[in-house]
């Protein structure tokens, strides 16, 4: 096995130089070392004027987001670890933290690992207690992608074949990330041969004063969203849509994150903190806006955008300081947060949801954008 280098941006390839006064994003390419499995994987480094954004074909991960605070100092605000190596023993590892990756073909978790499609029931894999999470064990977040360089950053594809996890149809799937403007924006596609059910989100861990920095209690959210769906002890919907208003979960004007994270409140001790997905008002057609993070000590400020119907709101509940990720820093509960865009957990099994089946002859097709900015 060949040694994992750090994740460092060294000029292969690149796209775009600038012009006049107008900075354009250069895209570049290099070696991220070799697997156990004896894949190579490629890193891409999407860069703007303030925005940079490290991405590999492994997981088709995440790797790192670099952005100035209100004073120009320029941190990393995603966790992760600091070789391709750390997220693949992730990856493979009982309590894997899908650490920044593209997750599918089902984000989110599906009950008892089960659904049933056109009369004909679906066996997954069961990885998170009896319900299958993120796609199972060999998810898309444990997969090679292939990547090419597209102007302002990279396509990734992926075909997952038919039964791969136990899903049906062999599944065509392009992500591109692309970089612009100080946003990142992450554009979906797929189709597929046999009726099947398709979720795909990105699960970058955000802490906005910069990774390894504490935690983001004090950071302050706004979701755009006047209803949640409400879980179970297996944190699986009821198949309501409750109303937040009242509630530890009404973000509708901003609030600390830790303000109420600690209520006396069902969903709060069954989520052991924010595990949550929330219906976004207006949400599920055009890009609309969906929530936006700001962090008072650094000023750095996320909004997130999305044509999906949901976004998952966690807190990191489950790391506890074991895990050790970039610059060997341990990584304690709450030391960030997740804001995963997609369709609702376990549709399937629930009619009323918004669908999540796509048939041959359809294209999926989704948009998330991250933008970044200071106050």
């Amino acid at each position: 096995m060949k040694p994992m280098p750090k994740l460092i941006a060294g000029v292969i390839l690149a796209l775009g130089v600038a012009s006049n006064t107008v900075a354009k994003t250069q895209v570049t390419k290099t070696s991220g070392g070799t697997l156990p499995n004896g894949a190579a994987v490629d890193i891409y480094t999407l860069k703007d004027e303030n925005l940079e954004v490290q991405v590999a074909t492994y997981g088709g991960e995440v790797l790192s987001i670099k952005v100035p605070d209100r004073n120009g100092k320029v941190a990393d605000i995603v966790l992760g670890f600091d070789t391709v190596s750390g997220y693949y023993d992730n990856s493979n590892s009982k309590g894997a933290a899908f650490f920044g990756p593209i997750v599918g073909r089902y984000a989110n978790r599906i009950a008892n690992a089960r659904f049933t499609l056109d009369g004909k029931e679906y066996t997954l894999a069961k990885n998170n207690g009896n319900n299958s999470l993120h796609g199972g064990p060999s998810g898309f977040h444990n997969r090679m992608w292939t990547g090419k360089t597209i102007p302002d950053g990279v396509e990734l594809t992926y075909l997952s074949k038919d039964g791969e996890e136990g899903y049906p149809g062999n599944l065509s799937v392009s992500v591109r990330y692309t970089v612009k403007n100080n946003e990142l924006k992450i554009e979906y596609e797929a189709t597929t041969d046999k009726d099947t059910v398709l979720n795909l989100t990105n699960h970058s861990y955000f802490n906005l004063s910069g990774q390894g920095d504490a935690t983001i209690l004090q950071e302050q959210l706004q979701l755009h969203a006047s209803r949640f769906t409400p879980v179970d002890s297996t944190l699986i919907p009821t198949g309501e849509l409750q109303p937040v208003t009242g509630t530890p979960f009404d973000f509708l004007k901003p609030h600390a994150v830790g303000e109420r994270i600690n209520a006396d409140d069902e969903q709060i001790h069954l989520g052991h903190g924010y595990d949550h997905n929330f219906v976004i008002d207006g949400g599920g057609k055009a890009l609309t806006k969906t929530a936006e993070v700001y962090d008072p000590a650094s000023g750095r400020m996320l909004e997130v955008l999305t044509t999906e119907p949901g976004v998952q709101f966690y807190t990191s509940n489950f790391l506890d300081g074991s895990i050790k990720g970039k610059q060997g820093i341990a990584y304690p509960r709450n030391a960030a947060l997740c804001l995963e865009t997609q369709h609702f957990p376990d549709s399937p099994n629930h009619p009323k949801f918004p669908t999540t089946e796509l048939k041959p002859g359809e294209k999926f097709h989704s948009v998330t954008v991250f933008r970044f900015s200071t106050r």
